[in-house]
């Protein structure tokens, strides 16, 4: 029990980049790889994993070692790098926040039967969660999420465990195995967003110096790998459940899946009812609806945390004072509830837009991490092991391919 109670005093900003993570990417995009394409895209959600890792890794690293956030690193590379990330999250931040309350707000209108506009719970639902940042601030927020993606791991393993019992492999349909090239479209989709868009890795290195602060020990080198690897992999454990859960219940079924996130996980969640039982009805939801309130928590502890810091760096040359962490939450909500009333109609444009800026501009990030980690001022003892550089240079290479890939698409869709 001490050994365990060592543990989770560790464990922190890993799980919370896990809930931040855990969201559309998973609930949505990893079950619609299952449901649409069976098994046949798990090496898929491998390898992505797997290439992406160094990139994020650097996070937890970098802030461990310096006690700076990666964005004092930007500063240091260049103004170009520090605000070419800030454009990056301005532009995206409240597209992103408006989209991933509204699936919790219908996740939940869904679940408890309510027929109230999802606007006014997406509404509640970030009052809420100001609250808890407001009152419980770093440590009480570290203390929720962490329990909270335990649940939703749990809850998922049990619900696959459920779902392979009941699993017939009648339903399987070889058609759809059939990927390229009209599902090469949705596997860049899947990979862009897999296990999360790159700029969270910054988010996690602010939110290891937030833990410095209350446990230095717990924010070692070896302690922070420790438990970023923990959420990392959990992650990837997480997405494989999901898919798994398309596939299991989902593949072959026969049902036209809507495009909304919030319909889809409806008719996912009644399927399960259909396919393993009424009792799984309200595990599946309940999972539901803890995957997305730790996105919607995390990311608005999140924009808060990076726009204060860059206000700070800006103003005062340094990362340290967050002063303002209160004016660019509500600044978020303001633009988040904005989207949700009056530019709903345009939402999916906008939402389009930030994912493909995301998207487009990963393999930049990706080379200014690397970068960051390479530069002089990090200590020999901190700096990559060799395995990881040469992952870092396939990463990237990767990565960049994916890029150039999608603006390839985009372009020919234009002309056609």
């Amino acid at each position: 029990m001490k050994k365990l109670s060592q543990i989770m005093s560790i464990l922190g900003p890993g799980l919370l980049w896990a809930g931040a993570s855990i969201g559309v990417s998973h609930l949505v995009q990893s079950t619609r790889a299952g449901a649409d394409y069976g098994f046949a895209l798990v090496s898929v959600v491998i390898l992505v994993n797997l290439f992406k890792y160094p990139f994020f890794e650097i996070a937890p690293r970098y802030a461990a070692t310096t006690g700076h956030s990666l964005l004092t690193g930007y500063k240091k590379l260049g103004n170009w790098a520090f605000y070419l990330f800030l454009f990056v999250t301005v532009a995206t931040m409240f597209p992103i926040q408006a989209v991933v309350t509204l699936i919790t707000s219908g996740i939940v209108c869904w679940f408890v039967g309510t027929e109230v506009k999802t606007e006014y719970v997406s509404a509640a639902i970030l009052v809420g969660c100001t609250a808890i940042l407001i009152l419980g601030h770093y440590n009480l927020l570290d203390s929720i999420i962490k329990y909270v993606v335990i649940f939703l791991t749990a809850a998922t393993t049990v619900a696959v465990i459920a779902a392979a019992v009941t699993y017939s492999p009648n339903q399987v349909e070889a058609e759809a195995l059939q990927i390229w090239p009209a599902g090469i479209g949705f596997i860049i989709a899947l990979c862009g967003w897999m296990p999360a868009p790159l700029d969270v890795a910054i988010w996690s290195s602010i939110w290891t110096t937030e833990k410095r602060k209350s446990n230095p020990d717990a924010t070692t080198l070896k302690n922070a790998l420790f438990d970023f690897n923990v959420g990392y992999i959990g992650t990837l454990f997480v997405a494989l459940c999901f898919l798994a859960l398309g596939a299991l219940v989902m593949f072959g079924s026969g049902e036209v899946f809507s495009q909304k996130a919030a319909i889809f996980s409806g008719q996912l969640i009644d399927l399960y009812a259909n396919t393993i039982g009424g009792w799984s009805r309200y595990l599946i939801a309940t999972a539901a609806v803890a995957t997305m309130f730790s996105t919607t928590i995390t990311c608005l502890d999140a924009y808060g945390r990076v726009l204060s810091k860059s206000t700070s760096l800006i103003m005062k040359g340094d990362d340290s004072d967050e002063s303002s962490y209160l004016f660019w939450i509500l600044v978020t909500i303001l633009g988040a509830v904005l989207l949700l009333g009056v530019f709903k109609k345009t939402m999916t444009a906008m939402v389009d837009i930030a994912t493909i800026l995301s998207f487009v501009l990963t393999p930049i990030l990706a080379v200014l991490n690397y970068k960051v980690i390479t530069s002089k001022d990090i200590p020999a003892e901190a700096r990559l092991p060799k395995w990881l550089h040469l992952l870092s240079i396939l990463g990237i290479i990767v990565l960049t391919g994916f890029a150039v890939l999608y603006i390839v698409m985009r372009v020919k869709e234009l002309i056609q």
